[in-house]
């Protein structure tokens, strides 16, 4: 699969589940801006069936290079950044896997039955990153139970391999001079930010500004009852030079904490 028909798969599957994301797209085209998108999130475990290494080959057989390593203690993820080797124009890739090692023996049997419970040839296509929940994922007792534990793995239960959220690349828009104008006109406009840890995460200092909507809230149709779930969100992110000029390329892990806490549950009430 090339390139941009991936990419194109990745934006369906998201915003098919994200219609918030269609609707602030159009919002700012109205205003006459032109979106790039700045990255693509995509989340996954560490079990070697579904891992980063995994999840990277449609990437890396469309041009892309991994590029930046990040760790997330209190979350427990391990995260790789990825950029095109020849289109600078391209998003972005960050894939992060949960570090299953250093979860409850209780989650690490939860996944291992999830994925023990699948068709393993799954596992070998070439498009498992647009597949999405590749297990049954119809008790809303399991999606609670990993939920006391990790935010990250109730959703991956829920959701699977599809792209987590897609961030518009704020230096290119023309009526926004930064992230404060930008989430300003978007709260007018009743769209909920994620304010964990402030609405803006990051520094100019720090060469990265962020900011993100919260997850849109999704039916999904459980055995016990249809539930209420948030899904995915839209994120912003604003780069600044560094000492040479060029744009900073990569990712601050105490932000880039913060902007997962989009799906969180407990930032919807």
């Amino acid at each position: 699969m090339n390139k941009d028909l991936l990419l194109s798969k990745l934006w369906e599957q998201y915003t098919s589940i994200t219609p918030s994301a269609k609707k602030i797209h159009s919002l700012l085209e109205e205003k006459g801006e032109k979106i790039e998108n700045d990255h693509i999130a995509i989340r996954t475990f560490n079990d070697a069936r579904v891992n980063i290494a995994v999840l990277e080959k449609p990437f890396v057989k469309a041009g892309y290079v991994s590029k930046g390593e990040y760790v997330f203690e209190s979350k427990k993820l391990f995260a790789r950044h990825y950029e095109h080797a020849t289109d600078n124009t391209a998003p972005r890739i960050f894939i992060s896997e949960l570090e299953l090692e250093k979860c409850s023996e209780e989650l690490q049997l939860s996944v291992k039955e999830l994925l023990d419970s699948c068709d393993q040839s799954v596992f070998e296509k070439e498009d498992l990153v647009l597949s999405g929940a590749v297990w049954n994922a119809n008790s809303f007792e399991t999606y609670n139970t990993l939920l006391d534990e990790s935010e990250y793995a109730a959703w991956m239960y829920v959701y699977g391999f599809r792209a987590n959220h897609f961030t518009i690349n704020v230096n290119a828009l023309t009526n926004f001079s930064n992230l404060e104008e930008l989430n300003s006109f978007l709260k007018e406009s009743n769209w909920r930010m994620n304010a964990s840890g402030g609405e803006i995460k990051g520094t100019p200092a720090q060469l990265l500004e962020q900011s993100s909507t919260l997850a849109d809230l999704n039916a999904i149709k459980f055995d016990e009852g249809t539930k209420e779930i948030p899904s995915c969100y839209y994120e912003f992110a604003l780069r600044y030079p560094m000492e040479n000029g060029e744009l900073y390329q990569g990712f601050v892990a105490s932000s880039a904490d913060k902007i997962f806490e989009s799906t969180d549950v407990k930032l919807q009430s």
